[in-house]
């Protein structure tokens, strides 16, 4: 089962996924994702410490995510060029065993984050114009 924050969301995060992303943290400080565009790791979604990627113009916040007992927020963004292709999904943030190509901060782990998507509902969509 998938943690959002409400819901009509874009992004959600699975508890094993969360699971991790408090670890990072308690390493790492605060943490962001960014959706990767083919670069490095395919597409897959990388976690990076909260600023070490900067963000502009050319992206969209998909959302945050409550991953628990952190206080803070993690923002999910993707660039908007790619946003036009995945406006019309819902993306889960996942965990998986094996080791990404990417700068992820979950890498020395010996697992990987990952997307898995799904259509919007008609009444998601329309929530989320």
């Amino acid at each position: 089962m998938a943690v959002a924050p409400d819901a009509a969301s874009r992004v959600a995060i699975t508890p094993a996924a969360a699971d991790v992303v408090r670890r990072l943290q308690a390493d790492h400080g605060p943490v962001m994702f960014h959706q990767s565009g083919g670069c490095c790791d395919g597409s897959a979604p990388m976690c990076f410490p909260d600023g070490d990627f900067i963000t502009s113009d050319a992206d969209v916040l998909l959302g945050t995510l409550d991953v628990g007992d952190t206080g803070r927020p993690v923002e999910v963004w993707m660039s908007r060029e790619q946003f036009a292709y995945w406006s019309h999904t819902h993306l889960t943030i996942d965990v998986v065993p094996g080791r990404g190509a990417g700068f992820s901060l979950e890498a020395p782990m010996g697992i990987r984050f990952l997307l898995r998507s799904r259509l919007l509902t008609d009444e998601e969509a329309l929530a989320l114009a």
